[in-house]
């Protein structure tokens, strides 16, 4: 009664083997979206932290 090693889907949970990231070509479309946004997301934050740096230096260095 032991089940065969395996791990779920991430986006809808079916059980995939070890070896697959996602159980279907649909789901593996969701799975690029959520990356793509996650990598805009870190280059939005990314961008917004230089630009609080940039102004902070000016105004510190700009008395």
């Amino acid at each position: 009664m032991a089940v065969e090693p395996h791990k779920h889907c991430p986006i809808c949970g079916t059980p995939i083997p070890l070896n697959e990231l996602v159980c279907s070509p649909d789901c593996q479309k969701v799975w690029d979206q959520r990356l793509n946004q996650q990598k805009k997301s870190r280059y939005m934050l990314t961008g917004v932290i230089i630009l609080f740096l940039a102004i902070w230096a000016v105004m510190t260095f700009m008395k």
